[in-house]
C-alpha cells in the first residue's frame, strides 16, 4: 500500500495564490483609508469602490489558496 504524498506543484500554486492575497491585504486598506480620509476629493467614490474590491479579492484568494493547499496536502477525493 502506498502512502499519500504532496502534490508539490499543487503546493506551490497554492503558496503563491497566498502570496497574492497578502499582497492585496496590504493593498486593499491601504487604498481604502487613502479614499476616506480625503471625502472632498474628487476620487473619493473611485477609490472607496477600488479598495472594496481590492479587499474582497484579498478574501477570495485567501479562501482559493488555502483550498489549493488543502488540496495539496491531502488530495482530492
Amino acid at each position: 500500500m502506498e502512502t499519500p504524498r504532496t502534490n508539490r506543484n499543487l503546493l506551490v500554486d497554492g503558496l503563491k495564490t497566498m502570496g497574492i492575497t497578502l499582497f492585496l491585504a496590504f493593498l486593499g486598506p491601504f487604498i481604502l483609508h487613502a479614499g476616506l480620509s480625503n471625502p472632498e476629493k474628487p476620487l473619493f467614490i473611485p477609490l472607496v469602490i477600488a479598495g472594496v474590491l481590492i479587499c474582497g479579492t484579498a478574501i477570495f484568494f485567501g479562501f482559493k489558496g488555502i483550498r489549493t493547499i488543502m488540496d495539496s496536502l491531502f488530495g482530492r477525493k
